[in-house]
């Protein structure tokens, strides 16, 4: 009997101790099953939250609250890309193969032909689809390689908007009024231009070049190519690299390549290297400061006041010189009523117009200009 009633006390005291740590915390086990449980029941979890939203054939979830917010990503929806084989290299991801010792010094032209003037492209990069890509900045901050298949789709709709906001590597607000027209050094130059895809203060679309690269060297292709897209309704294989020599924060220029797909190069195929130089100007391409090519002591003073929209002309302007170009001589144009070019009787691009849209016109630029035509970026009437 007496064993009897040790025994039941020893029981109870062991039930006493078994409630006790039932009520006590503690930590989960770094290894062993309890971890797999856990994480099992988290992936369930999130599968069935994630069972409401729908999902793109790409597995990102289409509600993602996040798409859309990157500043440097395009507003407009972003068409499919082409399909790419497994082991080629993606357009949108390869930046040519290019060396910057092939390019002879600047002389006096603001570009020279590369590879024959025939571009890098591979048969597989060749799209009739429409899209644009932007290379994501390197650590530097520094953009990479942008490419696009323009179309008439990607052209803007809207009127361009400011960028002063977007301060690319080796920007410097500085000015040169007697050496440079508009008289500061430095544009934001867009690698592709924003009348052929309407991307404005894309910050992966915009590097610091000087007013000479963004007006002589990059817009006349620029121009050339969307005068043809929009006559056409074809499509250009078009890329833009920026060339940095090491960890320079200021390209040395950029190589520019463009390739009609419709027609196998024959209304559009070029490839270009374009200097990133200033006449009169000598730039330190590792900052991005300058100073007079004539006065090797004296750095020219950074301007306090930030430049107007005029810094940044419209990309559907043409180069001019003044000095050369005469406004008020009688002259043959031939006008494009669908793009609002204008351009001369032997331009290449007349022949590409359709007839309907195709209208002679005799008189002064200033004329033709004040009727809502902008001149053709080819003949540069």
């Amino acid at each position: 009997m007496r064993r009897r009633t040790i025994s039941v006390f020893l029981s109870l005291m062991l039930c006493l101790s078994l409630l006790s740590a039932c009520g006590t915390t503690t930590d989960v086990p770094t290894n062993g099953s309890n971890r797999d449980i856990a994480f099992e029941e988290t992936q369930q979890e999130e599968s069935a939250e994630g069972s409401d939203s729908t999902t793109s054939e790409n597995g990102e979830s289409a509600s993602d609250p996040e798409s859309g917010k990157d500043d440097s990503v395009s507003d407009k929806a972003q068409p499919s890309q082409p399909e790419q084989n497994a082991n080629e290299n993606s357009l949108s991801a390869e930046a040519p193969a290019f060396s910057l010792s092939s390019i002879a010094e600047y002389t006096d032209k603001p570009y020279v032909a590369v590879n024959g003037n025939v571009p890098y492209f591979t048969e597989s990069e060749l799209t009739d689809q429409s899209y644009e890509y932007y290379s994501d900045l390197d650590a530097l901050g520094r953009c990479g390689t942008a490419c696009a298949s323009i179309g008439q789709d990607l052209m803007p709709t809207e009127s361009r908007g400011s960028i002063g906001m977007v301060k690319p590597t080796g920007w410097h607000t500085v000015r040169y009024d007697d050496l440079v027209d508009g008289k500061y050094l430095y544009n934001r130059c867009h690698l592709i231009g924003f009348q052929l895809t309407g991307e404005n203060a894309n910050t992966k679309n915009l590097i610091t070049g000087t007013r000479y690269l963004n007006i002589e060297g990059m817009l006349p292709f620029e121009n050339m190519v969307a005068d043809y897209v929009k006559e056409n309704g074809n499509h250009v294989m078009y890329r833009v690299t920026p060339i940095f020599e090491g960890d320079n924060l200021l390209a040395n220029g950029v190589l520019m390549e463009g390739y009609s797909v419709e027609d196998k190069g024959a209304g559009i195929c070029y490839c270009v290297y374009a200097y990133n130089v200033q006449p009169g100007v000598e730039i330190d391409y590792a900052t991005g400061d300058s100073r007079r090519a004539d006065s090797s002591n004296t750095a020219q003073t950074p301007s306090t006041v930030e430049p107007a929209l005029a810094q940044e002309p419209d990309d559907s302007a043409s180069p001019s010189n003044p000095s050369t170009r005469n406004d008020t001589a009688q002259a043959d144009y031939i006008l494009n009523a669908n793009t609002k070019k204008f351009h001369y009787p032997t331009c290449s691009s007349v022949k590409d117009m359709k007839d309907e849209n195709k209208q002679e016109f005799h008189g002064t630029r200033n004329e033709v200009i004040a009727i809502g035509y902008s001149p053709c970026g080819r003949c540069k009437p």
